[in-house]
């Protein structure tokens, strides 16, 4: 984004066409530059070149504004007069030889696919919204500029409510994402607009318990959107998932069931997003050991993602939760980590109670809260619809809440 000008610098206007505008303003933001400096080494290159560009459809031209170094202005007029192009089409020249010399640059990819670990034993804390919300946001075309709440002002909420956060337009980061449904109930299956598994085929459940007849890869669906392209997709839930902690309890080395039965689909993925179940029984113990830092692994790259509200049953639910994952960390020698918490479904209109349980959380430090997530309604209708949120109101609260989360826990 171009910002205002400094001492040394002028403001000057013309005219660009609307898709040079467009890819400018993307590619600038891809680079982590201004769009002023993009354009100033447009016109540096442009004004070093030998001999004229093949001229470019400047028809509908719109305007167009920027800062460039006092005098720069004046001497691009002049080349653009020398060379016998108009000013329109030298800066439309110019703009266009950056984009060349500054391709898109590659998606990051990490090296070994993450693993996010959604948790609560608590139910109706929306795990389950903020698992597909995650995943979405993480899916996004990075080709495309999103608002993105910037996380340092979470503070603001418990004091300003939101008008006080900050919001920025920048790529998506173009990950595949897969999101997986660990929860009986089959909620994350149901809202992203698909059926649960039948419970006489094949399920995660079969292949957790050695009961598979096919490969888990047939069974993950994808979640249709321009915005994903090919990039989210989902293995949906089964009922019988009720009975998961029965047949867990007579297979070997049940913990590492879950990790198993996703081992084979790994390589296909950036991001694995599991949505748990309510529940402290022995799926959790599954979720988390494949949570588990593993051995070629940095700091932070997986681990659990702690869902709460900001009211005090979910304190006493978290401290069940973590005295679970300390047991199991003790126990079995994991390098488990806490990638944060995410405070969801908080309105600072419910008054004292809201605010200071936010602060509460805050006060916390370690795990930290990553995330504050507005109860509000587009969520709701997003479910009602069996849409994806961020493709149903990209531009609502909640939506750009999900990519700041995003980019928190990257």
């Amino acid at each position: 984004m171009t910002q205002p000008a400094t001492s040394d610098r002028e403001k000057v206007v013309s005219k660009l066409p609307a898709v040079l505008q467009r890819d400018l303003k993307i590619r600038s933001a891809q680079h982590g530059i201004e769009i002023q400096y993009a354009v100033e080494a447009g016109i540096t290159a442009w004004r070093g070149l030998g001999s004229n560009l093949t001229p470019i459809d400047t028809s509908g031209a719109k305007s167009f504004s920027t800062f460039l170094p006092e005098g720069d202005w004046d001497d691009f007029r002049n080349d653009c007069s020398a060379r016998g192009v108009s000013i329109v089409q030298g800066l439309s020249q110019s703009v266009q030889l950056w984009l060349e010399k500054n391709p898109a640059p590659a998606v990051a990819r990490p090296n070994h696919a993450r693993r996010i670990i959604v948790c609560n034993q608590k139910g109706g804390v929306g795990k389950t919204a903020t698992t597909a919300g995650l995943g979405e946001a993480l899916a996004e075309d990075s080709d495309q500029l999103h608002p993105v709440r910037i996380s340092k002002y979470f503070a603001a909420l418990a004091e300003n409510g939101a008008d006080a956060l900050e919001y920025e337009d920048l790529p998506g980061l173009g990950l595949r994402v897969l999101l997986v449904d660990f929860d009986p109930q089959c909620h994350l299956t149901k809202q992203l607009g698909h059926a649960p598994l039948p419970i006489d085929g094949d399920s995660l459940t079969k292949h957790m318990a050695g009961e598979a007849t096919g490969k888990l890869r047939d069974l993950i669906v994808p979640i249709e959107g321009a915005r994903f392209g090919d990039r989210l997709h989902l293995l949906p839930a089964c009922h019988d998932a009720f009975l998961l902690d029965v047949k867990l309890s007579g297979v070997r080395a049940r913990e590492a069931a879950l990790e198993r039965a996703l081992g084979p689909v790994e390589a296909d993925y950036d991001v694995i997003v599991v949505d748990c179940p309510p529940s402290l029984g022995l799926s959790m113990d599954a979720a988390a050991y494949y949570g588990r830092r593993r051995p070629e692994e940095v700091t932070g790259n997986s681990g659990i993602l702690v869902i709460v509200q900001a009211e005090d049953t979910s304190a006493d639910a978290y401290d069940l939760l973590t005295s679970q994952l300390e047991d199991l960390r003790s126990d079995m020698a994991l390098e488990l980590d806490y990638l944060g918490i995410v405070v969801n479904h908080y309105d600072a209109r419910r008054g004292f109670i809201a605010t200071s349980s936010l602060q509460a959380w805050m006060d916390i430090k370690d795990p930290r809260v990553v995330g504050v997530i507005g109860d509000l309604k587009e969520q709701k209708e997003a479910v009602r619809l069996k849409q994806p949120l961020l493709d149903y109101s990209p531009r609502c609260d909640q939506a750009v809440g999900m990519r700041a989360l995003a980019r928190e826990i990257s």
